[in-house]
């Protein structure tokens, strides 16, 4: 979700393969935040002591902890789950005065010219309850199952789930999408008898230069720049930061909190403002960053963070955006991971927020919507690099899959159409035309500001290549998105998706599951919701035996799931053939897990190639 970042600088020399030390980080996060001047660590304390130690490790392996007491979460509502503590971090480099000069001029601008007045980038609203940070990282810790002696055994090898978790307090204007990522992994072993859990930060080169530094370097994008004279105040900080050295934008400013994928036999974080980070869970299951990844060399500048795995040719798809022409750029990698040529595609017009795409066996599919680069309104009006215009008419763009170049491409009006997400696409050969499922954001222009008024309405757009015709079913009347199918599906025609229930987004409150061959009366053939101060996350499915004779909908949904109650969070599996959701079984988990974004199971035998 941190798009754009990538937009305010231009990158003209790859940063490929390397490795970064993986630091021990001792301190945690914790809601309620306040505003604070200078740079602090936050630190989440469990309801009894943890003492950990720590030992110097080599450039490819991650610290090693010893817990001599395990932390455990009071189920007991009364006392409230989350209590906070400021830390202060010592740098890692020695300051020099330039720094310090910076530090005070960076602080002048979070307070006097540009503080967090929106609610949207005010750390206090938005670093609240569960969506606080948990700063430190948990090296692999047994795990409780409940419900049952064991998982599934379909589900031996690890659940992986992204999001945002800044590493230190903001000293400024901060939103959602900004946060540092980290990787919430849950390791399932012996045919579902053991399972750990372990979280660790991304070590993207923003992540490694500012821990180091013991404070923030990179601006904020989605919060920052509010207004011309801040714009102008950060973007002077920010060039008088890369010429004395302090960091070197050509080495990336991503934050990799995004997604994840699979493919070229490797494990990638994703975040679409950088290349992606690959890394790796060890035979115990811990995480652990190998490095920035640029195919040797094909790859520049960033990707989306979410490419599309053909799961019977083993191809990839994927494309990169941003506000310069092209404004959008397809390209592919074949089963052996090689990257193919790009195609810039020059008939998008207008730099589009593309978040996501879809692809059948024939074609990829762009919609260019409502939301996309919006300078005037970041310069004069102080909102966000990224908004909405109203008077744009959203198009869906269709092009061959192994195009050379754009001269085939065809694009059809579809007013209103506004998506963050696509859930799945596929031919109708005997008609020529394609069909579409996705949520399509009613309220498109609430996307970044005010995330509890979007609604999402899952729709199927059908689209005649012949005539141009262009139809729209809506599925169902509910606040859906963070939607997912079977990945055994992907790119062919698919009967069943499951969805996240907005309550309002970014809170999950439960999961929908949708037969889209039936109209929207009856579209919705399953449902759980989770039941009161308690949230989920986006759901994953894991197909039971993986088999070709299997239904579609012959396995599991898993997810994190956090009671704001207790502060207890869980790993919960669902029975995806089950009218109701049922959980048939769950993890308790030793510490919280904050609300985060996408996630990926990877199996054991997939996890055993890269140890």
């Amino acid at each position: 979700m941190d798009a754009f970042s990538s937009s305010f600088v231009s990158t003209t020399t790859p940063f490929s393969n390397h490795v970064i030390n993986h630091p021990s980080l001792l301190t945690t996060t914790k809601p309620n935040i306040t505003h604070l001047i200078t740079s602090v660590r936050i630190e989440d304390k469990p309801n009894t002591t943890t003492t950990t130690t720590t030992t110097t490790t080599t450039q490819q392996q991650p610290p090693k902890t010893t817990t001599t007491k395990k932390p455990t979460i009071t189920s007991s509502p009364t006392p409230s789950p989350y209590s906070v503590t400021r830390t202060r971090l010592r740098p890692r480099s020695s300051p020099t005065l330039s720094g310090v000069l910076f530090n005070v001029f960076d602080d002048i601008i979070n307070t006097f010219i540009d503080p967090p007045l929106r609610p949207s980038v005010d750390p206090k609203l938005v670093l609240s309850a569960n969506f606080a940070p948990v700063s430190d990282e948990l090296p692999p810790t047994k795990c409780h199952i409940e419900q049952g002696t064991a998982l599934p055994p379909c589900l031996d090898g690890a659940y992986i789930r992204n999001g945002p978790n800044p590493q230190f307090l903001p000293r400024g204007p901060y939103h959602l999408f900004d946060g540092d990522g980290m990787l919430h992994c849950l390791h399932i072993t012996q045919s579902g008898k053991s399972a750990t859990l372990s979280s660790r930060y991304v070590n993207t080169y923003k992540y490694d230069i500012e821990r180091r530094a013991g404070q923030p370097l990179i601006p904020n994008v989605f919060s920052g720049f509010n207004g011309l004279t801040a714009a102008a105040t950060r973007g002077a900080l920010s060039a008088a930061r890369i010429v004395t050295g302090q960091f070197n934008p050509a080495n990336g400013i991503g934050l990799a909190n995004t997604s994840l994928a699979f493919f070229a036999q490797r494990l990638f974080a994703l975040g679409e403002s950088d290349l992606p980070y690959e890394v790796r869970v060890t035979k115990d299951g811990d995480v652990r960053t190998v490095g920035r990844h640029d195919f040797n060399g094909k790859l520049n500048m960033n990707m989306t963070a979410h490419p599309k795995i053909d799961p019977e040719t083993g191809e990839t798809f994927a494309f990169r955006y941003g506000p310069i022409p092209p404004f959008l750029t397809y390209f592919r990698f074949d089963s052996r991971g090689e990257k193919q040529q790009d195609v810039p595609i020059f008939s998008m017009n207008s730099p589009s927020f593309l978040h996501d795409f879809a692809i059948t066996k024939k074609y990829a599919i762009f919609t260019e919507i409502q939301l996309g680069m919006n300078p005037m309104e970041m310069i004069v009006g102080g909102g966000s690099p990224v908004g909405a215009d109203p008077s744009k008419v959203s198009r869906v763009g269709i092009i061959p899959r192994y195009a050379k170049d754009e001269s085939e491409m065809k694009w059809f009006d579809v007013p209103g159409f506004n998506i963050m997400h696509a859930v799945n696409a596929w031919d109708e050969e005997d008609e020529d035309a394609i069909v579409m499922v996705a949520p399509n954001i009613l309220s498109v222009e609430h996307t970044l500001e005010r995330l509890d008024l979007v609604h999402a309405l899952v729709e199927k757009v059908r689209i005649d290549l012949k005539t141009g015709v262009v139809s729209r079913q809506p599925l169902s009347a509910s606040n859906l998105d963070f939607a997912v199918i079977n990945p055994n599906f992907v790119g062919k025609r698919n009967k069943y998706v499951y969805a996240a229930v907005g309550d309002p987004m970014p809170k999950i409150s439960g999961v929908v599951k949708l037969d889209v061959s039936k109209g929207s009366d009856d579209a919705e053939v399953g449902r759980r919701m989770y039941g009161p101060g308690c949230y989920g996350g986006e759901p994953f499915f894991v197909a039971k035996n993986g088999g070709d004779d299997d239904e579609e909908d012959d396995g599991y949904l898993v997810s994190y799931l956090h009671d704001e109650n207790s502060g207890e969070s869980r790993f919960i599996v669902m029975d995806a053939k089950s009218p109701e959701l049922e959980i048939v079984s769950s993890v308790k988990l030793p510490r919280r897990v904050p609300y985060g974004f996408h996630g990926i199971f990877v199996k054991e035998t997939q996890l055993q190639k890269n140890y």
